[in-house]
């Protein structure tokens, strides 16, 4: 009987106990998400929209959290009532036994149904809570199986050291999707990138500019096709040869707790005079000199003591002391006025002239010196030409630029 209510309970607390886990990571997601946006929460005054979700969040957890205590109790009610009937039957067959039984063997038996009592709740209670506690196991399981990202380096395929040289890109027939059973971002992406050009990316939103970047780190991985720089395709060789030749400016600016300099050059490999002089290209200069700590200007989590402009100005001088062959401009001037816009272009053409450059235009008028525009739609090549030429085409990046107003 006691297997059998244990077989019964342990099918259905395991249950509850995957649907309870599953439905309580929402929870901590939505607090930290309320915790993070509270300024813009109390500025818009959805308190009670956010304190409603949180509650209807609580209560999905608790429909299946609840009946879990109560199928504890279920469980704990019919054990005890199985270890009475043995205490019970124990002392009736004693009192009730034909022959004299001796009072010591019978306060024994007593009394050893009473442990058996307490060993036969012990039993199931820790049978059934490994049953229900190995659930963490199983998500700690899926998390294990989940794939991972490549190798970091791949010892027969590692790079020349000074690789890449010159700088060549060249998309193949290149496909990519951002998991398994979603459509492709990119479809069949062919084109040729020469060393030094000056490529602005630009398209509508959804067109696949910010996915095309992600493939160059391959933070995404190939659906079909290759990314070949400089006669070396970028599949085969390892993430950190692949990445440590690349920088990228982001439409997010990315800032650690720490040190100004510590931002800057996190791996401490240049100089002093190196990191002025990149803040002085990137006009941070008058800003961190007039501060008492300079260098060691103490950045707070997320660079929160620093306006988003100064944040994205860290980053142009972070990629000044990488200079790389390959820079990758993320819409990274989206959260700067024009006038510092300006200055960042200026700097990037000059500081950058040798490099090969890929700018997702947030600002037509940034690229229109380009060496080459790329226009994308829906994943695919729409028009890759001078912006002279494209204009004179009259195509979509004609009409871009008419709704910008730098044509008639």
């Amino acid at each position: 009987m006691d297997a059998h209510f244990l077989r019964f309970y342990v099918a259905t607390s395991r249950q509850l106990k995957r649907l309870e886990s599953v439905s309580r990571s929402p929870i901590y997601s939505h607090f930290s998400e309320t915790i993070t946006g509270s300024s813009v929460i109390r500025a818009y005054g959805r308190h009670s929209a956010f304190v409603l979700m949180s509650d209807l969040k609580v209560d999905e957890n608790q429909k299946s959290y609840f009946p879990g205590i109560v199928s504890n109790r279920w469980l704990g009610v019919r054990i005890e009532f199985i270890g009475n009937c043995i205490v019970l039957f124990a002392a009736v067959f004693a009192v009730t036994g034909k022959e004299n039984l001796n009072p010591g063997l019978v306060g024994l038996s007593v009394s050893y149904a009473l442990q058996v009592t307490m060993s036969l709740n012990w039993m199931v209670r820790m049978t059934s809570d490994l049953e229900n506690n190995i659930v963490a196991v199983e998500r700690v399981k899926e998390y294990s199986e989940t794939k991972t990202e490549a190798p970091w380096e791949v010892e027969d395929k590692k790079p020349p050291p000074d690789w890449p040289r010159e700088g060549n890109v060249h998309f193949q027939d290149y496909s990519v999707r951002y998991r398994e059973g979603l459509d492709l971002v990119l479809k069949n992406l062919t084109l040729s990138v020469k060393g030094g050009e000056k490529i602005g990316i630009v398209g509508r939103t959804g067109a696949g500019k910010s996915s095309m970047t992600l493939c160059l780190f391959r933070i995404l991985e190939a659906a079909g096709g290759e990314i070949t720089i400089d006669d070396v395709k970028i599949s085969e060789i390892g993430l950190h040869d692949l990445r440590s030749k690349l920088t990228i400016i982001p439409q997010e600016p990315v800032l650690f707790s720490g040190s100004l300099r510590m931002n800057l050059d996190p791996f401490d490999k240049c100089t002093d005079e190196a990191v002025w002089k990149a803040l002085t290209h990137s006009h941070l200069d008058k800003f961190v000199s007039n501060s008492p700590a300079k260098l060691e200007l103490e950045c707070a989590e997320g660079g929160e003591n620093l306006s988003v402009g100064q944040r994205q100005l860290v980053c142009l001088a972070r990629a000044l002391l990488r200079k790389t062959r390959i820079l990758v401009l993320d819409e990274a001037t989206a959260a700067i006025d024009l006038e510092t816009d300006d200055l960042i272009q200026s700097t990037i053409r000059t500081q950058f002239e040798d490099c090969t450059v890929f700018t997702i235009a947030h600002r037509l008028n940034t690229i229109m010196d380009y060496t080459r525009v790329l226009v994308l739609d829906k994943g695919q090549v729409a028009e890759f030409d001078t912006p002279a030429n494209l204009l004179s085409q009259k195509g979509i990046f004609w009409s871009m630029a008419k709704d910008a107003g730098l044509v008639q």
